[in-house]
């Protein structure tokens, strides 16, 4: 195959526990554009806060796309070309909360690089903490007057199952939405449009690359679409079951050079 492209997602599959790339991944990205090879990032975090935390993650300068918020957003560093489509509807995500209200989860908004959430407790805490996304709590009656990229429900892991089979009751009669676990503590609403494999033809069209000429890189259930449509999809050895399921290669996990090894071995 030749590789036209290698898309990564970030949290559990390009990053490492520590919150960094590994040194030798970061080497096989640098070798691999070096070969012409385009890097990008296909990730449910949205944009504004991915491009502020480049430098921290000692990618910056490696990046040439972004696919962000699952695929409702776009950004393209070659073109300097930027993107947003099919958010929610203020009432439909107003609708979404509202069925929730009465479990122990939060909720958060990402926009502009800040996680909106309407209370302040532990679960936005640990979410901007680990995500490294400052938050604000807002009135979402308020708030909510927009459209919105996507709604993410936080709870603890050991509450997912009861969030999960909540969410088989929700039904809107005037809005459509698609919901999935993305993490162990996160559940996300958004456009049923919206996907990651969507987002990366959309920056791919940029560039005349196919999406059969990539590789992509990915763990959680979220990658799932990407995995089986990418050229080549290779998921985490700490990925979830699901999307290992229809993976072409199951590399090392995202602490042990995961990426970096299947780049040296397979694409350089």
């Amino acid at each position: 195959m030749n590789v036209k492209a290698i898309m990564c997602d970030i949290d559990g599959t390009l990053l490492s526990s520590e919150g960094v790339v590994t040194k030798k991944t970061v080497e096989m990205i640098k070798k691999s554009r070096e070969k012409g090879i385009l890097f990008g990032l296909s990730t449910g975090r949205d944009v504004n806060s991915i491009q502020t935390l480049l430098g921290t993650w000692g990618i910056e300068g490696l990046v040439d796309m972004i696919v962000g918020t699952g695929g409702a957003e776009i950004y393209d560093y070659t073109f300097d070309i930027s993107k947003a489509q099919y958010p929610l509807d203020g009432e439909l995500i107003k609708e979404i909360v509202k069925h929730y209200e009465d479990m122990d989860c939060n909720f958060a908004i990402p926009e502009d690089g800040i996680f909106y959430s309407p209370k302040d407790d532990e679960y936005i805490q640990d979410l901007s903490k680990g995500d490294r996304v400052p938050y604000k709590v807002v009135d979402y009656d308020e708030y909510l007057t927009s459209p919105k990229a996507k709604l993410i429900i936080i709870c603890k892991p050991e509450y997912m199952d009861q969030i999960i089979e909540r969410s088989k009751t929700f039904h809107s009669d005037d809005y459509k939405s698609s919901s999935l676990k993305t993490a162990s503590v996160l559940y996300e609403y958004m456009d049923p449009r919206i996907s990651k494999t969507a987002g990366l033809k959309e920056i791919l069209k940029l560039h005349h690359i196919d999406i059969k000429d990539i590789v992509t890189f990915g763990d959680a259930d979220n990658d799932y679409d990407m995995t089986l449509n990418a050229g080549i999809g290779v998921v985490m050895a700490n990925g979830s079951e699901k999307t290992k399921s229809v993976a072409d290669y199951i590399t090392d996990d995202n602490d042990h050079d995961g990426i970096g090894n299947y780049i040296e071995k397979y694409i350089l």
